[in-house]
């Protein structure tokens, strides 16, 4: 983790080392010259006082003068490398600041699901300050200190080498209560910054449920929660505070002991003769002032033991590796039609068990798809492999025949976009949330959005209309005015391929149907995809069913009586768990092409139209889609228009039926 901060520190200061050196060089003559005032001092009584006695007073004006230019020497450089160490602090505090901001954007999904909000915000906020303290007035004051004392002692030798040589000893102590505080403080302070990310997870996620903590009235829970983390993180405080109670009064007794030893024999040889007065005296304020910042030292060592257990959060944030990697050399797709394929695909959550198993299936371009089945059966994981949010354990999702590994970013998101059930709003006015999806819209485009959701009405009848500012999180307007809201905004995006995730649970009856007249516009028209292109689109990859199958890994077999564009019925899932090949119409019955979820007439994809995915589990959503899979336990065990389900009496028409019996 040392090693880890280190490399952390190192490339902040890259960018400004000439700053730094320019700082440094200013800190070493300002210490240079600090640290020659005892030695000028010692010039003028031993030599200057006798010569101005003689009638001589050259050396007394050279002594007064050179004292006088060393210490606005020292005053000027000292105000110029505070305040150049208070701009380099700043600026390696921006980069790093916007560095952790940027990287977290940029983590997988997958991190954010894992690393609480609590945590992130902790390294923006009480690491960073740590860092803050260290480097705004830490840094330079041990640079000073260290520098000072390192002059200091080369001009003890130079005065007199026998008390130079008791100053030296005195590092020995020094040296033993520095270790002892680094390693009992570099726990400690670890031990803080852990304790106080807890405080701050706790802290944030009581404030973000406060609704739930009010209607359950866990105040008092939460409060004694909070307490008790509240008490452990003043505990860990209390320790370091007590092992730096130890450290600093320990450096300042043994400089003080020092300064008596030199002291007492500095003397005994002035009275034999052998050291001058004045060397006396320059010993002995060079020694007190050789102490003198340890103290700011032991404080430094404080802050930085802090900063250090901060930083190892920090980088550790840094060192995290997004899971979903931009491609090196990424194929073009201005223009995405929005075919999505999946091809042998599987897949698992980290090393967790297997969520999807393996299966191919194919969604052609501006099909719409409804995916249905219970909580938790995988209709949410595979949505999330279309948008990319994951890649796949095995196989590959493809967009118009390109493995979306491939593509680029920029035109994954232009072409596919996802509607959550949580409908997120940013502080700002509504037609700034609308813009998200394409900044540079014109108003016009805008309303054009909103009123193809029937959403214009409402935001019309809003205290300023379209510049409302929604405030946090969207609070200003209603869950279903929000969901509204995000609709608009992926109407105006455009997208070849669009995902709806549970994206009109928060609507009531009269908004749901006036999203789905504004969805039916938005994925082509009247004629919103088609029946047609079904049949063969999903199909096993191994056995294949006894009624007809195709061979292991062909397509189904091709029915009596029918054209490839002729809707499929529903057909049973094989042993993999994908929907198996079709079997013949039964008792004279010919599956009727044109029908599509209920809407009967319409024939042929348009061409505008665009691919949707929508996973619901109010079925009246359904009604919009072309087709409907069925998803149980990561397998599509149902495949084929609603219409077709519905008569084939399986498990969308026991969903169908339920949700039915729920609304009487």
């Amino acid at each position: 983790m040392r090693r880890r901060s280190l490399t952390l520190l190192g490339n902040l200061l890259r960018p400004v080392r000439a700053r730094l050196w320019a700082t440094l060089a200013m800190v070493v003559v300002s210490q240079a010259t600090r640290a020659a005032g005892p030695a000028i001092i010692a010039f003028g009584i031993d030599r200057a006082l006798p010569a101005f006695a003689s009638g001589d007073p050259a050396l007394t004006w050279l002594a007064g003068g050179g004292y006088l230019a060393a210490a606005l020497i020292t005053a000027l450089l000292t105000a110029g490398y505070v305040t150049s160490t208070a701009k380099l602090s700043q600026a390696m505090l921006l980069d790093l600041r916007v560095w952790v901001f940027r990287h977290t954007q940029r983590l997988s999904l997958d991190f954010h699901e894992t690393y609480t909000s609590g945590r992130i915000i902790s390294r923006q906020t009480s690491d960073l300050e740590a860092l803050r303290e260290l480097l705004d007035s830490g840094v330079s004051s041990l640079a000073s200190g260290l520098l000072f004392m390192a002059f200091t002692a080369i001009t003890v030798f130079a005065l007199d080498w026998p008390s130079g040589l008791i100053m030296l000893a005195a590092a020995v102590p020094m040296t033993l209560i520095a270790r002892w505080y680094q390693i009992r403080s570099q726990r400690a302070f670890r031990a803080s910054r852990v304790v106080s990310a807890r405080l701050i997870v706790h802290f944030v996620e009581t404030m973000t449920g406060i609704r739930a903590v009010k209607a359950f009235r866990k105040e008092r829970a939460n409060s004694a929660a909070y307490g008790k983390l509240a008490d452990d993180y003043a505990v860990a405080t209390y320790r370091s505070v007590m092992l730096n109670g130890v450290f600093q009064p320990g450096l300042v007794l043994t400089g003080n002991v020092t300064v008596a030893v030199i002291l007492l024999v500095a003397s005994f040889r002035v009275l034999e003769g052998n050291l001058a007065v004045g060397v006396l005296l320059a010993v002995v304020l060079s020694t007190k002032r050789f102490f003198s910042p340890l103290e700011t030292i032991a404080m430094f060592y404080n802050s930085f033991q802090s900063a250090q257990a901060a930083l190892e959060k920090v980088s550790g944030l840094l060192e995290e590796v997004p899971t979903v990697q931009p491609p090196r050399n990424p194929v073009p797709l201005p223009a995405a039609r929005g075919e999505v394929t999946f091809e042998s695909v599987a897949f698992s959550y980290g090393s967790g068990p297997e969520v999807l198993p393996e299966f191919t299936l194919r969604i052609p371009a501006g099909q719409t798809v409804a995916l249905v089945g219970a909580t938790g059966a995988g209709k949410s994981t595979l949505a999330k492999l279309v948008a990319r949010f994951y890649d796949p354990s095995a196989g590959a999702v493809r967009l118009d025949g390109v493995d979306l590994r491939e593509l680029s970013t920029a035109d994954l998101r232009r072409a596919i976009v996802m509607v959550t059930q949580e409908a997120f709003l940013f502080s700002g006015s509504v037609a700034d949330n609308i813009a998200l999806g394409r900044p540079d819209a014109s108003r016009a485009e805008i309303q054009a959005a909103a009123r193809s959701v029937g959403a214009h009405e409402f935001i019309s009848a809003l205290p300023d209309g379209y510049d409302t500012d929604v405030t946090k999180r969207g609070g200003r307007v209603s869950a279903g005015q929000r969901q509204l809201i995000s609709f608009a905004r992926a109407v105006l995006a455009a997208p070849a391929v669009l995902i709806l995730d549970e994206a009109t649970s928060s609507l009531d009856i009269p908004s749901e149907r006036l999203v789905q007249t504004g969805l039916a516009r938005l994925l082509g028209g009247t004629a919103v995809g088609s029946a047609r292109d079904t049949a063969g689109d999903t199909h096993a990859r191994g056995r294949a069913d006894d009624g007809g199958g195709a061979p292991q890994g062909g397509p189904p077999p091709r029915v009596a009586g029918r054209d490839e564009q002729d809707s499929r019925p529903s057909a049973p899932a094989d042993h993999r768990g994908v929907a198996a090949s079709a079997p013949r119409p039964t008792d004279g019955q010919e599956a009727r092409p044109g029908v599509q979820g209920g809407r009967p007439g319409a024939q042929s994809t348009s061409s505008d139209a665009r691919t949707a995915i929508i996973i619901a589990h109010r079925l009246s959503t359904v009604e919009i889609a072309d087709r409907v899979l069925v998803v149980d336990g990561g397998r599509i065990v149902e495949d084929g228009t609603p219409a077709e389900l519905l008569a084939g009496g399986g498990r969308f028409a026991a969903l169908h039926g339920a949700w039915r019996d729920s609304l009487v």
